[in-house]
């Protein structure tokens, strides 16, 4: 059964965008926008070329923050700021995920490749404000991205968490084989599954996919 694959995590971990909401928010298609209109302003490029690297640099390096430090020297504070001022008053609160995540037993984390001040802001219009453990952004990992397990590594020893212990939730297959290589369980959260060697489980559907884990876990452990 699923649950018995993870009847030995005490450790959950959630990447946040496409994750912990539904891709038809579309909400990269705001972010995109900005990023795009930050690259054409700073790097005195026309739109288009400005989008032909952000996208680049996403693939190249993970984020398009990622290229930018390291092709251009760009000052990340900035552009962290920017490109997540965007409007999240269209995302629906969601009381079913929320009682799933805190049913489940162990410490609960978000771990996300845009800032902690956009994830709590996501999380407080999603409806799960105040659930999580902690909150990492980019920012705690010296601004290096997933899928870099020196990303992973920096983050998970400033929380202390043990990775062999720990699951890893995430929309971008390639995010998870930094995870699984350490030990985590992984599970891909997409409309459509990506097979690999580092991917150990997929959904469509996340708040399905705990509510089956929520029915068959031992009952919560964690901390006094």
């Amino acid at each position: 059964m699923v649950a018995d694959a993870f009847s030995h995590v005490s450790a959950w971990v959630f990447d946040l965008d496409n994750t912990l909401y539904p891709p038809e928010a579309r909400l990269f298609d705001q972010i995109e926008v900005r990023m795009t209109a930050w690259v054409s302003e700073t790097l005195g490029v026309t739109e288009p070329e400005a989008d032909r690297l952000r996208s680049h640099y996403w693939a190249k390096y993970g984020t398009t923050l990622a290229g930018l430090m390291e092709e251009h020297g760009v000052d990340p504070a900035p552009y962290l700021t920017h490109v997540h001022e965007i409007d999240l008053s269209h995302l629906e609160q969601d009381m079913d995920l929320r009682a799933h995540i805190t049913d489940l037993p162990g410490r609960r984390i978000v771990y996300t490749n845009g800032s902690e001040p956009y994830a709590r802001r996501v999380l407080e219009a999603r409806g799960l404000g105040g659930l999580f453990d902690a909150v990492y952004g980019v920012e705690h990992a010296g601004f290096r991205p997933k899928p870099e397990q020196v990303a992973f590594e920096t983050v998970f020893a400033k929380d202390g968490l043990d990775a062999t212990v720990a699951a890893m939730f995430e929309d971008d297959a390639r995010n998870l084989a930094a995870p699984h290589a350490m030990g985590m369980r992984t599970v891909h959260v997409a409309p459509e599954a990506a097979p690999a060697d580092h991917i150990h489980h997929h959904t469509a559907d996340l708040t399905d996919f705990l509510s089956g884990l929520a029915r068959t876990l031992p009952p919560k452990r964690r901390p006094a």
